[in-house]
Order: C-alpha cells, then sequence, then structure tokens
C-alpha cells in the first residue's frame, strides 16, 4: 500500500467514528440501549413497591428528589427531561401538593411560571424514601467491587454525555441532561 493509500485510509478511519455494533452480527438484547432500559426496569420493579407501601409512586419520588437535589424547579423541565405527559405531571403535582410536599411558587410578575418548592413535610418524605433508595440499589450492586460501580457510573456519564451533545439543537433542550434518581 502506497503512503498515499494509507494517508486516505487513516484519515477515513479518523472522521468515521467506531463501530462497535455489526448488522451482521447484532442482537437487539445486547444492545447497550437495551440494557441501560431493562437495568432501569428492573430497578424500578425493585423499587416501585417499596414506594407503593409508603403511598407514593415513582414519579412523585422523582419530583421530590430532584426537587430536594436542586435538578429542576420547573414542571416543564420536569415533563422534558422525564418525558411525562404535562396533563399527567400537573395531577402528580396536584397530589403532591395535597399531600403538603411541594408548593406552587410565583416568583416574578408572569403569572404562569411556577415554580416548585419542598415543603418542610415533603423534605421529610424523600429524607425518609432515600435511605430505601439506597438500600435496593446497594442490593443491585453487592456483586460489584468499588472499583466497578465507580467505572460503571463513569461510563453511564461518559454515555449520557456523548448522546446528550449529539442531540440536534431544538431536541437537546428537551433532553437536558438529568440526575440519578434510582
Amino acid at each position: 500500500m502506497s503512503k498515499q493509500q494509507v494517508l486516505k485510509q487513516k484519515m477515513s478511519e479518523q472522521q468515521m467514528p467506531k463501530q462497535h455494533y455489526h448488522v451482521s452480527t447484532y442482537q437487539s438484547q445486547a444492545a447497550i440501549g437495551y440494557l441501560v432500559k431493562r437495568a432501569h426496569s428492573l430497578m424500578l420493579d425493585h423499587l416501585e413497591p417499596v414506594f407503593a407501601a409508603r403511598g407514593f409512586t415513582m414519579i412523585q419520588y422523582v419530583i421530590l428528589s430532584w426537587l430536594r437535589d436542586g435538578i429542576t424547579v420547573n414542571p416543564k423541565d420536569i415533563c422534558a427531561q422525564y418525558r411525562h405527559d404535562s396533563g399527567a405531571l400537573t395531577r402528580v403535582i396536584d397530589q403532591l401538593a395535597e399531600r403538603g410536599c411541594v408548593e406552587r411558587v410565583r416568583r416574578d410578575r408572569d403569572r404562569r411560571k411556577v415554580e416548585l418548592q419542598l415543603t418542610p413535610a415533603g423534605r421529610e418524605v424523600i429524607e425518609s424514601l432515600v435511605p430505601l433508595v439506597v438500600e435496593k440499589l446497594n442490593l443491585a450492586l453487592e456483586e460489584f467491587s468499588s472499583a466497578e460501580v465507580a467505572e460503571l457510573t463513569r461510563l453511564l456519564l461518559k454515555l449520557n454525555t456523548k448522546l446528550q451533545s449529539t442531540l440536534e439543537p431544538a431536541s437537546a433542550g428537551a433532553a437536558a441532561e438529568i440526575g440519578v434518581s434510582i
């Protein structure tokens, strides 16, 4: 192979992303997207009964934990980040407000803009749920070393960052990076 052909091949390889999957060997249940979604679904199967026993749902936990962690305070952002229907989310927020866990706050002159704020009762609820989540996470990861958990977390953050950075600008706002909620 001539120098020019080698150079051309190297340039071509640099422009083309690594090909970890190939059509001839692809199996959907071994794909990263499927495995991440499956792990999420299985984690939900472990957590939802814990929340239900305390009268809460997963989405209620997510809202309370995001408010606790300062991830978002705006219902619109919650809809976009969690891909939840705005009408359904309004009902969930209404339920949390009726239970005294959150309150709607209008911070500026535009009365349409609403922020959510944890109440002391809401903080107490989320602080009582977090140890239960931590217990389930630790059970799920009990066969992993600390180094493996750190590496898995690093790789998932890297994957999320890459996926976020390659979204179209219009979609990027709707899929803003979120914190770990399970």
